[in-house]
């Protein structure tokens, strides 16, 4: 199990059949641009009652997926197909305790890291 927090880029078409043994099954994949320094895009997809979990979402939401990767040998090739079991909207938490499915202003471009001055000298008692 895996996880991966990034944007919606895509949501592809809903796929539909039924397999050998008679049951009917959907699919549908979406791809995500992750927020990092580097962003990548990275494709999941939904199975069955997993699906459900993508309506009502739009390009640009920003989403926690919880997946599995699984992967399968097909003629000498293989295949990763990166399943995910649990689709969630990140929530932000304001100043005043309230919930938004956007960053608040003052949280947005705040690095992670803590700013140091390189104008101060090191207090530091070793080399």
């Amino acid at each position: 199990m895996a996880e991966i927090t990034g944007r919606i880029f895509k949501i592809l078409p809903l796929k539909t059949g039924t397999s050998q043994q008679g049951n009917d099954w959907k699919t549908q994949s979406f791809v995500i641009e992750t927020t990092d320094k580097y962003p990548k895009k990275v494709c999941l997809q939904c199975l069955n009652d997993k699906v459900d979990s993508l309506s009502g979402l739009k390009i640009g939401d920003e989403l926690k997926v919880v997946y599995n990767p699984e992967s399968r040998e097909f003629k000498d090739n293989w295949y990763t197909d990166l399943k995910a079991w649990k689709v969630s909207k990140v929530v932000y938490t304001d100043m005043n305790g309230e919930h938004h499915t956007e960053q608040p202003a003052q949280q947005q471009n705040k690095s992670t890291e803590p700013e140091v001055s390189k104008e101060e000298p090191d207090d530091f008692p070793f080399a």
